[in-house]
């Protein structure tokens, strides 16, 4: 199910996202949000997987002996 989020932008961002749509870098606005979404999850993903290596560096880790462990 998808839902609506209105969202205010300045005059200069606006430009951007419709420049990006109209040159067909993006289906739509609504695919320019998602994709930045996206990215966004990608690299908070990323963030958590460097602290959870440097973890496992320093021997703050914690080793699993299974999945059910995780939670």
């Amino acid at each position: 199910m998808r839902s609506i989020i209105n969202i205010s932008l300045p005059a200069t961002m606006v430009k951007t996202v419709k420049k990006e749509v109209k040159t067909g870098s993006y289906s739509s606005t609504s695919e320019f949000f998602r994709y930045l979404l996206r990215e966004w999850q990608a690299g908070r993903l990323l963030l958590e997987l460097n602290e959870s290596r440097q973890e496992i560096a320093s021997e703050k880790g914690k080793v699993l002996k299974s999945l059910k462990a995780l939670r």
